[in-house]
């Protein structure tokens, strides 16, 4: 079932064997091979929105189009607190900025809130959660009231942790390359589980081979949700 007071999300990312979303420099193009990027694309354009994190947006700094495969390109959301995303980014850049929303806070500075709304984009404030951030499961009800039913969202780790620990995914793509980086930057972060039992589990989940990867789509069933159906069967 659907979530009604929030977008339903599903969180998409591409990793290394030992779990890593890029090496310890930041390189993370590309990770997954031709098919698997088809398959990235195809899902955006299934979606009615896509988002990552200002971090991704600076270190790669994506398009966030369905350009490899036919179908509408999805509404661009970067998740930005203070608003640190240039305004020569691929998603403002080139008449861009129209089909972007910057979600950010109090605390971004009014001159480029203005500026950002000068070349077209949406500017969203969000309240903030306990770390002055963007509140996550805040943005998702506006985004719900937006019209964005369905939302797609690639990361950085940052962005998929934050989910995760809230709760907030309901559908988890994992595509995995046969590549060891060792040292580098993991795909999830803390999720402050400390028992296998508490552990996020994707049930149904399937697995499939694209080129050379793996892909593990699955629902995302959390500890409190397996427990409670549990009970009621």
């Amino acid at each position: 079932m659907l979530p009604a007071d929030r977008s339903h999300v599903t969180v998409a990312y591409a990793q290394t064997l030992d779990g890593r979303l890029a090496t310890r420099t930041g390189s993370s193009q590309w990770i997954s091979g031709p098919e698997s990027l088809r398959l990235a694309h195809a899902l955006r354009a299934r979606h009615d929105a896509v988002m990552v994190g200002v971090g991704t947006v600076l270190a790669d700094d994506p398009r966030l189009t369905a350009r490899l495969v036919s179908g509408r390109n999805p509404l661009r959301v970067v998740v930005d607190s203070t608003l640190r995303i240039p305004p020569t980014a691929a998603v403002l850049a080139g008449g861009a900025a129209p089909g972007t929303l910057l979600a950010v806070t109090a605390g971004a500075d009014p001159m480029r809130v203005h500026a950002m709304r000068a070349l077209g984009a949406t500017v969203l404030c969000v309240a903030t959660d306990g770390d002055g951030r963007v509140d996550l499961p805040a943005l998702l009800a506006a985004l719900r009231g937006r019209g964005i039913a369905s939302l797609l969202a690639e990361g950085g780790a940052r962005l998929i942790t934050g989910l995760l620990r809230a709760h907030l995914v309901d559908r988890l793509v994992v595509t995995v390359a046969p590549k060891l980086l060792g040292a580098g930057i993991e795909a999830v972060g803390e999720l402050g589980i400390t028992a296998l039992s508490n552990a996020i589990r994707l049930d149904p989940v399937t697995i499939e081979r694209y080129g050379a990867d793996l892909v593990l789509d699955g629902r995302v069933i959390y500890a409190e949700a397996a427990h409670e159906h549990g009970n009621a069967s």
